[in-house]
């Protein structure tokens, strides 16, 4: 079973031969075969070899004639059967969004309206950009048009290859125009966000009694790398992962002290905590009171 924990995070120059962009099938480096990250953007084309890929939390089809996108920092893999085929091109921010400067963590909020290029990147875990015959053999064309382009540069070469790699992305976007629309307008990556967050939130009460919990770990979980879960909890709740989980346990702290008669060591364990006086410190900084105070304050407290 993969340690999700220790998933690698590739940048252009480990996996391209070009700091920019760069395009090759499957003689020119062989696939890497466990989930990975890496830094810039990636399609991955089928020519041959029903699959599924695994991106972010979800399972998609990858047969024959499909493409997928993907976007920087995205937890990854496609297992190429071996007798298949397939070609990727990978690109940076840079060179694909010129106009546009963005924390690569904040492209699946970039508006359909601002940057339609980004539309199946965004929506690639809810849908398969999967191609007839006739609409796959457009896609070839350019795909071949960029390998002629990519031999050997030129002045310009950069410029008729960022408008090829615009041409494929428009032609996938003008085929499933519809369902990218619809999942615009239901806000489908919020929806994968909340998903994130709950997985995250299912591993911290878990392992809310394991003094060794990490944001590491709890990003494995989530399908998420540290880095995009930080910035993913930042957004959506303002606190950092250690003020959640420091929350979470001084909230299940407070519940022990009222609904038993546990000792505090007890407690404190059962809180993910293993030195009794750090318990004891961080709960009165949270709560005004050390945990002994506190539920004597309970039992002292008028009844009506």
């Amino acid at each position: 079973m993969v340690d999700l924990s220790r998933v690698p995070t590739y940048d252009m120059q480990q996996r391209s031969d070009r700091p920019d962009f760069y395009i090759r099938d499957k003689s020119a480096r062989p696939a890497l075969t466990s989930p990975h990250r890496h830094e810039y953007f990636q399609i991955q084309i089928n020519l041959g070899g029903d699959t599924v890929q695994h991106i972010g939390g979800a399972v998609r089809a990858f047969p024959r004639n499909t493409l997928a996108f993907i976007l920087p920092h995205r937890l990854h893999v496609i297992p190429h059967p071996e007798d298949g085929n397939f070609v990727l091109i990978n690109f940076s921010q840079e060179f694909f969004l010129q106009q546009m400067r963005c924390d690569p963590l904040d492209l699946e909020d970039v508006s359909i309206n601002d940057a339609p290029e980004l539309a199946p990147f965004r929506f690639q875990e809810h849908l398969d950009f999967i191609l007839d015959d006739q609409a796959f053999a457009a896609i070839l064309q350019l795909l071949e048009a960029m390998r002629e382009i990519d031999r050997e540069r030129h002045l310009g070469s950069g410029l008729i290859l960022r408008g090829l790699l615009l041409q494929l992305i428009g032609q996938v976007c003008n085929l499933f125009h519809e369902p990218l629309w619809a999942l615009s307008a239901s806000k489908a990556h919020k929806r994968g966000r909340r998903d994130a967050l709950g997985r995250v939130m299912d591993y911290i009460r878990e392992h809310i009694a394991d003094p060794g919990m990490t944001l590491k770990d709890a990003a494995a979980a989530a399908f998420l790398s540290p880095n995009y879960l930080t910035h993913l909890l930042r957004k959506e709740t303002g606190h950092t992962f250690s003020e959640l989980v420091l929350e979470r346990r001084m909230r299940l702290a407070r519940t022990h002290l009222m609904n038993s008669t546990q000792p505090i060591s007890h407690i404190a364990q059962a809180c993910g905590f293993a030195d009794e006086a750090y318990f004891s410190r961080r709960f009165r900084q949270a709560n005004g009171m050390p945990p002994g105070q506190f539920r004597r304050s309970l039992s002292a407290a008028p009844t009506t």
